[in-house]
Parts: structure tokens; C-alpha cells; sequence
């Protein structure tokens, strides 16, 4: 990753320098992942803790599910404008800046970008402040009928919407970092937002007579928290954004035309995830908090490891398609998928057999009621189901947006969407008639979707021809899936009852769980090395010679 541009730009007569430089750059995909992995590792425990203060502080009650609607918000668009659709079409175009202009003209298209990007989300964000109570209305009009749950949801819109603003810009200075191999300082900031969030939790929110506007308070303060600390490193590179107003500057005019169909195309699993927002406001109180909780423990696998490799991989990819190296753009993403199933699967079976238990270990001290921790546990076991699609979309999104594919994304997306409000509608129809459980119905309905568009995505990219089966496959996928099914047999054995694991102390719910989850790792491991698979076999993708 950290290979100079001119690398890229070697004719033949140079090709074996080349593809030692190739080789450099690919070793480093798996060092690079690690250190993105366990820099996210580290936020999402601190994620993990924040949540624990939000439990003890805020619980699942009605000022809970206000406080979820109006974080979701600015949270959603950060995922479209920060790491989402802006990133995936701001690093192919930074990719020929520094083939073709270097330093030069990365440092020309930041300063424009910022100033962009900055202008438009300024405007956006003094126009949702100033509109919140209808932003509450489209997000959650169930609570339209509740007039003091619909003001203080308003109110924390208002409060918590120039987040939005802050992380968008930190996500431009994180792509730059990233692009020039800088990963652990854009993958440390969300620390900087938990430990904020934890800091308004356990010390601001006990002095106010409502908890949730210190909460609301905190997401702001870790923005700018967040920005600020990206400057240093871009002043050490030259590079620390000069905002310049630029709309017709032809390099941010080919960043905007890549941006809005991707807007659509990377965030469907997200604008699936605020549409069970909207459905949830009008299912009874509590919906939106179950749903939080269970969602936060799937993302947890989600973050530490999918978002570090497909962060890592979209600078390569492009690389390699800016250089017409086809077989290593093959190469690299197949190695990305088989990377990330390798995670995805046992994790997701981890998390269906172990849902009750994990949410009394993490989240059920203070103001989470045993009836939270039953309902969030279903909703986690419907949410894991769809954890290996959600991977699997963050990795083969990539292999798209390096070629400058946004359309196909698009289409795709549309598909997954339809899906997931057809079967919103239908399964929380049903599961409310019959069992009362909507909210399992919604998280069913976006796991679903997710399978859906990632089995799509896969299946535009091999008829591409952009991506193909290596032979690793043939010993990998039976391997894992019975290291799988040994992990999932000792789980359910050892597996403790909730109920009892609820009347004991904090240290020792976790110290079992720890040891728990520890075993079921280590089976899992060692009944793939018995079978012939090595981690070793994971730590960089083979060049194509």
C-alpha cells in the first residue's frame, strides 16, 4: 500500500521491477488489515462499553428510542458521505491524481473536495436544524400520536444533526490517510466518538433531569474530536485540506457523477436498517432500542474485520485496475472473500447460539429489564442470520467501485430494496399476528435483503469476468463448514442459561463468556488446521505472475 505512484505507471521494459513493487504492495494487504482490525477492534470495544453506559443510563425505554432515532440519523448519512458513497468514489479518482499528478494534485483535489463536501453539508445541516420536526416525522412518524416522544426526538435532532458535518470531513482526511497507507489513524477516530459518548453517559447525563440530551451533546463533541485529530497526520504529508468552493473543478465534477448513484448503491443495508426505524416507531415501545442493541452486536464482527478489509482493498483494487493488472484485481478480491467468510460464518453461528447469554453479559445491570434482553435476543439471532451477506457487501461493493461501476451497485441496490420492503411488510405482519414479535420481522426482512444483494453482487462480477474462483475454494469451504459444526456442538453444550447468569456478578458473566467464546475459537482453529487450512494461507493474496 505504501508503493509510489510511479510504480503503477512502469512499461514493460520494467515489468520485473513492477511486479516486485506489486509484490511489496500485496504483502502488505494482510498488515495493513490487521492494524485497520485491531484498531477497529479497539473502538468497537470501547463501542461495546459505550452501550453498557447507554443500558445502565437510558435502557430501552421511550427517551431511549428517541435518542436511537435521532443518533441514527446523522449515523446514516455519515455512512453515505463519510465512509460510504463518498469514500468509494473519492479514492478511484485520488488513485489517478497520484498515477498522473502526484502530491500536486492530490493536495488541488483535497482542498476542493473539502470545500464542496464542507459547503454542502453546512447548508444541509442549518436546514435539518431548522426543519427537525419534519425529519422527525419522516423518520419515525409512529410517534406523531405521542406528542412529548415526537418533541424530544426533535429537539435531539437538533442537537446531535452538525455531527453529521464533522465526521463527513473527517471521513475526506480519513480516505486521504488511507490512500498513502496512513490506516490506524482514520481506524483509531470512532475510539475518539465512544469515548465521548461514554464520558456523557457516565459523568454529564446523572446531572440532568433528562439523561439522553448529554448523549446527544457527546455525538458531537466526538466529531470534532474526530477531525481534529486527522489534521496532524495530513500536516506531516502536506496535505491538510484548504477548503476551496470548486463545484466545476473537473476532478470533484467526476467525484460528485461517481458519488450520487453510489449514494444509493453502498448504503441499501443502511437505508434498509432506517426503514425498520420508520416500521419500528409504530410497533410498541422498546422496538427501536431491541433493535439497536441486537444490530450493535452484529456489527461488531462487521467492523473489527469486513470494514478492515474492504477499507484496505479498495486502494489496492484500484490500483491494479488503474494499471490493467486483471488477474491480481482477481486475486486480491477473491482472497478478500474467502478472508471475510472465514470470520463471518463462525461468528454468525456464535452469535445465534450465544445472543440471550451475550446480552445479560454486556447490557443487563441497570435499566435494561429481562424482557429487553429476551426480545433484543431474537432480533440478534435474526440479524446474524444475514452477518455473512453483510460482509460479503462490504468486500464485492469494492470490486465494483475501483472500476468506476456505480450503476450496476445501483441496480442491484433497487432489487435489495424492493425485497427488503416487500418482506418488511410481510413478516411483520405475521410475526405481530401471531407471536407479537415486529420486531424480529424487520430485522428478518434486512438480513434477507442483504442476502440477496450480496448473492447479486457476486453474481455481476463473475459474469464480468472481474472476479473468479481460485482453487483454494475446493479444500476452504468444506474445511470450514465442518470446523463450524464442531464449534457449534461444543457452544450448545457449554452454552449457560441466561437466567442464571443474570444473578451473577459482572466480572463473573464475563469471565465465562470470555472463556466461552475463547474455546469456541480455538475448536474452530484447530479443527481447520486439522483439516488442512492454515491462517498462513490467509496472509496476503498470491500474485498472478
Amino acid at each position: 500500500m505504501s508503493a509510489r505512484d510511479e510504480s503503477t505507471t512502469a512499461t514493460t521494459t520494467i515489468a520485473p521491477k513492477t511486479h516486485a513493487e506489486d509484490d511489496g504492495r500485496n504483502a502488505s494487504l494482510l498488515r495493513s488489515s490487521a492494524t485497520v482490525g485491531a484498531v477497529t477492534s479497539l473502538s468497537r470495544v470501547m463501542g461495546l462499553v459505550r452501550d453498557v453506559a447507554f443500558a445502565n443510563t437510558v435502557g430501552a425505554n421511550a427517551n431511549a428510542d428517541a435518542f436511537f432515532i435521532a443518533f441514527k440519523i446523522p449515523n446514516f448519512l455519515r455512512r453515505l458521505f463519510a465512509d460510504g458513497a463518498f469514500s468509494q468514489a473519492f479514492i478511484p479518482v485520488l488513485a489517478e491524481c497520484k498515477q498522473e499528478g502526484g502530491k500536486a494534485a492530490v493536495r488541488e483535489l483535497m482542498d476542493r473536495a473539502a470545500g464542496v463536501l464542507g459547503g454542502v453539508l453546512l447548508l444541509l445541516t442549518i436546514v435539518t436544524m431548522v426543519a427537525a420536526p419534519l425529519v422527525a416525522a419522516l423518520f419515525a412518524p409512529g410517534y406523531l400520536a405521542d406528542e412529548y416522544k415526537f418533541a424530544l426526538t426533535s429537539d435531539l435532532i437538533r442537537i446531535s444533526f452538525p455531527y453529521l458535518m464533522l465526521i463527513s470531513l473527517a471521513g475526506l482526511c480519513g480516505a486521504v490517510l488511507n490512500s498513502y497507507g496512513r490506516f490506524a489513524v482514520p481506524a483509531f477516530t470512532p475510539v475518539l466518538l465512544n469515548l465521548c459518548l461514554i464520558g456523557a453517559a457516565v459523568l454529564v447525563a446523572p446531572m440532568l433531569d433528562e439523561p439522553v440530551y448529554a448523549l446527544s451533546a457527546g455525538v458531537v463533541v466526538g466529531g470534532i474530536a474526530q477531525l481534529l485529530f486527522q489534521l496532524p497526520s495530513l500536516y506531516r504529508l502536506a496535505l491538510v485540506p484548504r477548503p476551496r468552493w470548486a463545484p466545476h473543478h473537473p476532478r470533484v465534477k467526476q467525484v460528485m457523477t461517481l458519488m450520487i448513484p453510489a449514494l444509493f448503491g453502498v448504503s441499501v443495508s443502511q437505508i434498509n436498517l432506517l426503514l425498520d426505524t420508520v416500521l419500528a416507531s409504530f410497533l410498541p415501545t422498546g422496538s427501536v432500542s431491541w433493535l439497536y442493541y441486537s444490530d450493535r452486536l452484529t456489527e461488531l464482527p462487521l467492523g473489527v474485520f469486513a470494514i478492515a478489509v474492504a477499507t484496505v482493498i479498495l486502494p489496492t483494487l484500484s490500483a491494479q485496475q488503474a494499471s490493467s493488472r486483471s488477474e491480481d484485481y482477481k486475486v486480491t478480491l477473491d482472497w478478500a472473500v474467502r478472508s471475510v467468510l472465514l470470520v463471518g460464518v463462525p461468528a454468525a453461528v456464535a452469535l445465534i447460539i450465544l445472543a440471550k447469554p451475550i446480552l445479560v453479559t454486556l447490557f443487563q445491570y441497570g435499566a435494561l429489564t429481562n424482557q429487553d434482553v429476551a426480545m433484543a435476543s431474537l432480533s440478534l439471532q435474526a440479524y446474524a442470520i444475514g452477518l455473512c451477506s453483510f460482509m460479503l457487501i462490504k468486500v464485492l461493493a469494492p470490486g465494483y467501485y475501483a472500476r468506476k461501476d456505480m450503476k450496476t451497485p445501483v441496480r442491484i441496490g433497487i432489487w435489495a430494496m424492493l425485497a427488503n420492503m416487500l418482506l418488511n411488510l410481510i413478516f411483520v405482519f405475521l410475526l405481530t399476528r401471531y407471536f407479537q414479535l415486529g420486531h424480529v420481522g424487520l430485522a428478518l426482512a434486512t438480513a434477507s435483503s442483504a442476502a440477496l444483494n450480496a448473492v447479486l453482487l457476486w453474481r455481476g462480477l463473475l459474469k464480468s469476468e472481474s472476479y473468479q474462483f481460485g482453487p483454494q475454494w475446493r479444500r476452504f469451504l468444506p474445511s470450514m463448514a465442518l470446523s463450524c459444526i464442531v464449534m457449534m456442538t461444543l457452544l450448545l453444550w457449554l452454552r449457560p442459561e441466561a437466567e442464571s447468569l443474570a444473578t451473577e456478578l459482572w466480572w463473573s458473566r464475563s469471565a465465562r463468556m470470555l472463556v466461552l467464546c475463547l474455546f469456541g475459537f480455538l475448536t474452530y482453529v484447530a479443527c481447520l488446521r486439522l483439516s488442512g487450512i492454515r491462517l498462513a494461507d490467509f496472509r496476503t493474496p498470491p500474485i498472478a505472475s
